[in-house]
């Protein structure tokens, strides 16, 4: 069955896995902008991920017949640094027309802290200014309830925001109900160590129904498994669930829901060649971070 990778993060996996996700019917992955165990130490350093996340790995995925597609920020887990924000939300509209891009994400919450909602709130300005979707990530463990509400009372405040472009993201069983009742979609993330296995996933539909509701495999650097939607339909063959509710959560959701971005196009991936972008202008390529950005 063909299903859809609505989050991903791809840069951290092997050729391998593009492999495995491709044997077992994707066709398409997004990858959100997230922050790896590194921190990255200038400015020139994010500017180089956003272009490997708009070049380099859409020509990597089109080699095993995937389309790859992409959303930029600067991750929750840096937001607290106010500076650094402004700095790198100033420069994402650069990226913004580049061909795979669908919006701004995973911004969101990590702890829940002041500047870290600031930081949020300029993501939310930037989406709305250049008519982006938007990701947004909410905190795990302890955070989670309070963080998530306070995602949702955020949003839900702003008049400007349209709730079904956002999907709020990593939703557990005591939290997809206040997204989904605000009407925004809600994304539940296959990560057994960090939110849910394919079993309380699929009780999470059981009980809520499948409307608005996008699985991911959330693959990373970590404990992962980037085949991991591909696992949760077989899970939900043998819960006894018909293939056309299968569908309906691993193709047709993610596909109406990115969809509503014109640059979500699922046909056969270009063949993509290697070749040069002009770089950046030179005094920002190599811009560094205020001090005490190093993380």
């Amino acid at each position: 069955m063909e299903y859809i990778d609505a989050h991903a993060h791809m840069i951290s996996r092997t050729a391998d896995d593009y492999e495995a996700m491709a044997l077992t019917g994707c066709i398409a992955v997004c990858e959100p902008a997230f922050e790896h165990a590194w921190h990255r130490q200038s400015i020139g350093g994010f500017l180089d991920y956003f272009r490997r996340l708009t070049d380099a790995e859409p020509r990597r995925a089109a080699r095993f017949g995937i389309r790859h597609f992409a959303w930029l920020c600067l991750s929750p887990r840096r937001a607290e640094d106010r500076e650094l924000a402004l700095a790198i939300v100033a420069r994402i509209p650069r990226f913004l027309e580049r061909p795979n891009v669908l919006g701004i994400g995973e911004t969101g919450l990590y702890r829940g802290t002041r500047n870290e909602l600031e930081t949020f709130r300029d993501h939310v300005d930037l989406a709305i200014d250049h008519d982006q979707l938007l990701l947004v990530r909410t905190p795990q463990l302890e955070a989670k309830l309070r963080g998530t509400r306070l995602i949702v009372e955020t949003l839900a405040s702003d008049g400007r925001v349209i709730p079904e472009r956002v999907l709020i993201d990593h939703v557990e069983e005591h939290t997809i109900g206040m997204v989904l009742q605000q009407g925004f979609w809600a994304g539940i993330t296959l990560h057994p160590h960090a939110t849910a296995s394919p079993q309380r996933a699929i009780d999470m539909i059981e009980r809520f129904g499948p409307d608005r509701i996008c699985v991911a495999s959330g693959c990373d650097g970590g404990p992962s498994t980037a085949t991991a939607v591909a696992h949760f339909a077989l899970a939900m063959r043998r819960r006894g669930h018909p293939d056309t509710l299968i569908r309906r959560i691993v193709y047709e959701n993610p596909a109406a829901f990115l969809g509503q971005s014109p640059r979500f196009q699922i046909g056969h991936p270009p063949d993509r060649k290697p070749r040069r972008r002009p770089a950046d202008r030179h005094d920002e390529a190599s811009e560094p971070v205020a001090a005490g950005h190093g993380g």
